[in-house]
């Protein structure tokens, strides 16, 4: 893997693929902190007098009517104010009017060119690394500068398409995140992981991996269910990932020392946060009643395990995070492991964007900006955006 700092950038025409894939409503951005992670690269290669362009994505853009709510244009204001240089956006992906503002670059000027997934509108041709789309980008540069950690387990045109045509390098983003997560190698013990969000076949291939190297894996969210289902229990309408029943089985037959479960949950009738819920043990759910969050004791469980842990990682809320009513037990526990300094690596997604919702910036050990790269790089699986790169 080729560093920026191995890099010579002098002077040159670099492209940077950043992930600002942020949360965006109305125009106005919700939580700018992948912006921010992006800065460091960027502010280097200005230092290095280069002219700049930056291809970046933002949603999914599968019809017309998301060209417009997609587009990077508040991303660009955002990012002129923190660089507190001028950002000129480009509301092209290709043609006349980029070309034009690339050949009058001059040193450190910055290009942000429209989100590369509108190349998706025509025969998905971003997503499905088009050649000649990886080509054309690749024309625009010199030097390719890789700091999307959150995308680097695509084959998309925008990371391996231009990296297969031009001298490549990662930038200090992906430097960083594949430091961190290169000390789950060998992790300093008690090391702990849990687990949570919607189904358990997303979250296999991680178990696999790493309940050999786990002291504990604590598993709540929408994942635990099919696990108690499996244990036995009746979990009325609540999530269940059936396809993986046999696989919760196993791994709780193998390693029924290792496996944590909730022992209390908060149920509802309806998936809403405007129904009554009560907390039951996990003997007392009822059919028509759904489990939506941790209850007390699980969550006294769960801290229980989570006190003698040198190291943590986790992925994914252990209830229905975006539902306030349901999202009391994921921000306890991130409060817990924050005023406890416990050695936390958060991997990405839903249980970063809960971290931040929560006010507690800065006080984990690491929050990563990609939950997909994260958990396939755990798995132990290449990464295409990295492979490319090496």
């Amino acid at each position: 893997m080729k560093s920026i700092e191995s890099m010579n950038i002098k002077n040159k025409k670099v492209i940077i693929r950043c992930d600002l894939n942020v949360p965006i409503i109305d125009g106005k951005i919700l939580d700018n902190n992948r912006i921010k992670e992006s800065l460091q690269t960027i502010n280097y290669c200005i230092d290095n007098n280069c002219k700049i362009i930056i291809l970046a994505h933002l949603g999914r853009i599968k019809e017309e009517k998301d060209l417009k709510k997609n587009t990077l244009k508040p991303v660009s204001i955002e990012l002129s104010k923190l660089l507190d240089k001028e950002v000129t956006f480009i509301d092209k992906t290709r043609g006349k009017k980029l070309e034009t503002a690339v050949s009058n670059m001059k040193s450190k000027d910055i290009i942000l060119v429209e989100n590369t997934r509108y190349e998706d509108l025509d025969g998905k041709k971003e997503s499905n690394n088009d050649k000649e789309l990886g080509k054309y980008w690749a024309s625009l540069g010199e030097v390719f500068i890789n700091d999307a950690f959150g995308t680097l387990h695509r084959a998309h045109a925008s990371n391996v398409g231009i990296a297969s045509n031009l001298p490549s390098c990662v930038g200090f983003l992906i430097e960083k995140e594949l430091k961190v997560l290169k000390e789950l190698d060998k992790p300093e013990k008690p090391f702990v992981v849990m687990l949570g969000g919607a189904k358990v076949k997303d979250k296999i291939g991680v178990i696999k991996k790493l309940v050999t190297k786990a002291d504990y894996i604590l598993i709540g969210g929408g994942m635990s269910y099919t696990f108690l289902k499996a244990e036995g229990y009746e979990i009325g309408t609540s999530l269940l990932d059936k396809d993986s029943i046999d696989f919760c089985t196993e791994v709780l037959k193998k390693y029924e020392d290792k496996i944590v479960l909730p022992v209390d949950i908060a149920v509802t009738n309806e998936f809403s946060n405007d129904e009554e819920y009560r907390t039951v043990d996990i003997t007392d759910i009822k059919d028509n009643e759904m489990g939506m969050d941790l209850g007390p004791k699980s969550r006294k469980l769960f801290k229980s395990y989570l006190s003698k842990a040198k190291t943590v990682i986790w992925n994914g809320p252990v209830g229905v995070y975006e539902f306030s009513k349901y999202k009391k037990s994921t921000d306890s526990l991130l409060k817990y492991l924050t005023d406890n300094n416990i050695r936390t690596i958060l991997g990405g997604g839903d249980i970063v964007a809960a971290y931040n919702n929560a006010k507690l910036k800065n006080k984990v050990y690491h929050a990563s900006t990609g939950g997909g790269a994260t958990l396939e790089y755990l798995e132990g699986k290449k990464l295409p955006g990295l492979e490319a790169i090496k």
